[in-house]
């Protein structure tokens, strides 16, 4: 693991523990303010933009290929995969 992977990894960390937060603040209390709300979908979108990295960084290592060249999809990209 290089690096950047770590800070990847970091930085997942990080997002996982805020989101939970806010869950959790959301169900303690009386739901969450409107700024509160678009954090929490700006966390979720972060989110899954840093597994994708991650798991595409992880592809192109296995394969050979240099895995620097991944670089962050934008969120209409990345929120757009299908089941």
């Amino acid at each position: 693991m290089d690096d950047r992977e770590r800070d990847i990894i970091d930085d997942i960390g990080g997002l996982i523990s805020e989101e939970r937060s806010l869950r959790d603040r959301s169900t303690r209390e009386l739901g969450l303010s409107e700024d509160e709300k678009s954090r929490l979908r700006t966390v979720e979108v972060r989110l899954d933009q840093c597994w994708d990295l991650l798991r595409r960084r992880r592809a192109l290592s296995e394969f050979g290929k240099d895995p620097s060249t991944a670089e962050v999809r934008p969120a209409e990209e990345v929120e757009g995969y299908q089941s």
